[in-house]
């Protein structure tokens, strides 16, 4: 597939899959991750299971629109600058496929199993899968073109956040009971009452809470994806940002700048071609200054951006280098990643409206899991607001510094918190499947896309 002629049919073709495949997953991520968010109003009798689902769909989509894009490129940031090269359909064909059939394939299995799963841990284990894959298509040493560094922070900010869930759930069920002493609060429902006054509008309210924050956090991910997708199809209106002035080709003084700072770039894998992008960069600056070098065209530059955004970050990380270089790193970094790092309105607009759509379907199975399986006893007011009050904080707080977290993983692990805290307790068979299915989601998702880009690279 990395040979297929530019614009040809067959890749249109392959390029419109890929970008209906990228729908897909958001779509199915909705009706994944929903019952994380409708569980405790529909077992607490709170709100009907229809409208709940349309509330949380309504929140996800507000979410989605009002989110930042910090998520969606530490996500995309993940890939090597080569993979992220855009456009003749050549490394985006095969990473789009790689990423989103692995990705849908283990969401499916799993809530086909009634397991509550990460979406953004398949996501990770498939961009990270996708990068081995290239570092063998391309002859390097295993893994060469991962960045482990960007690897490790994602997946520490993907560990702790279940165990702040679990254990601030915990202590904020526990405070309630010391403090509120409504009994409301910790009875389960009887019969197919709702809870009175302020108890069911606290969990109409919780569920509104974490809705929106899935939406704002999940819904970059998809949209920074979707990106790679659209610059594939349409590289001439898109491969650069067309919502504010181009910084490049750069004043020939930054361009030096540049290709001094990147000098100090010590990634044997990807210094060179770095280095080479700076080089055109500079070649660029030149042309605008009369000097009659032909303008290349802005997919490749957008490929050199990559390359040289990559260099940079790894200047700017590199502990051995003077404050001073790694300030200018920063600084260049910061002025070209908006050149390529961007969504317009309309892919906001599809990532919201195919997230909320799928967060009205397909959410039962997981509904049941989160409601019954979980704690030993049926989810009480107190246990669904306290673990709902913590996940709508941690994801929020996420998803406005830049670290994507698992919805799915925070709010299941605050439900046990506050059923520990209780002293309900939790049902262990349940509780081990979920986890063994956790532990799985990194490797499975790691090879069968590393599997699936060699394949089709080939």
């Amino acid at each position: 597939m990395l040979h297929f002629t530019p614009d040809s049919p067959l890749s249109l073709t392959i390029l419109v899959l890929c970008s209906v495949l990228v729908c897909v997953f958001e779509f199915v991520n909705g009706f994944h991750d929903t019952a994380n968010a409708v569980a405790t109003v529909i077992y607490t009798r709170s709100l009907k299971p229809g409208v709940a689902v349309v509330l949380s769909g309504v929140m996800n989509f507000l979410g989605v629109l009002a989110g930042g894009l910090s998520v969606a490129y530490a996500l995309v940031e993940l890939m090597p600058p080569d993979v992220l090269t855009p456009p003749n359909g050549a490394p985006a064909v095969p990473m789009l496929l790689s990423l989103f059939g692995t990705a849908l394939a283990w969401n499916l299995f799993t809530w086909r199993a009634g397991i509550p799963n990460s979406s953004s841990h398949c996501i990770i284990g498939a961009i990270v899968g996708v990068a081995i894959g290239d570092s063998f298509v391309h002859g390097r040493t295993f893994g060469a073109g991962v960045d482990w560094h960007q690897v490790v922070k994602v997946l520490e900010a993907l560990a702790v956040s279940p165990l702040l869930g679990l254990a601030g759930a915990f202590v904020l069920y526990r405070l309630a009971r010391l403090f509120i002493k409504d009994t409301a609060l910790y009875q389960p429902p009887q019969g197919e009452h709702p809870p009175r006054g302020w108890v069911r509008w606290l969990l109409v309210g919780t569920c509104s809470g974490v809705s929106f924050s899935h939406g704002s956090n999940d819904g970059q991910k998809s949209i920074g994806l979707i990106m790679l997708a659209v610059v594939g199809l349409w590289p001439a209106l898109y491969a650069l940002n067309p919502q504010q002035p181009n910084p490049v080709p750069l004043a020939p003084t930054q361009a030096v700048q540049l290709e001094q700072v990147l000098e100090q770039y010590d990634h044997d894998a990807f210094r060179t071609q770095a280095l080479a992008a700076a080089a055109r960069l500079h070649t660029q600056a030149g042309a605008v200054q009369g000097q009659g070098v032909a303008p290349i065209p802005v997919t490749e530059i957008r490929a050199d951006i990559f390359q040289v955004v990559a260099g940079l970050k790894g200047v700017q990380e590199n502990p051995a280098l003077p404050s001073a270089a790694k300030a200018s790193a920063k600084q260049l970094r910061a002025t070209l990643r908006p050149v390529v790092e961007f969504a317009p309105w309309w892919v906001r607009l599809l990532s919201a409206v195919c997230l909320s759509l799928g967060t009205m379907i397909g959410y039962q199975r997981i509904v049941k899991t989160l409601g019954e399986k979980i704690g030993r006893t049926h989810l009480t007011p107190a246990q669904g607001a306290s673990a709902e009050l913590v996940g709508a904080g941690l994801i929020l707080t996420a998803g406005y510094t830049g670290l994507p977290v698992s919805t799915t993983h925070i709010v299941t692990a605050g439900i046990a918190g506050s059923m520990l805290g209780s002293g309900a307790g939790v049902q262990r068979g349940m509780a081990g499947r979920i986890i063994l299915a956790w532990l799985a989601t990194l490797p499975v998702t790691i090879l069968l896309a590393a599997a699936l880009f060699y394949g089709l690279s080939h």
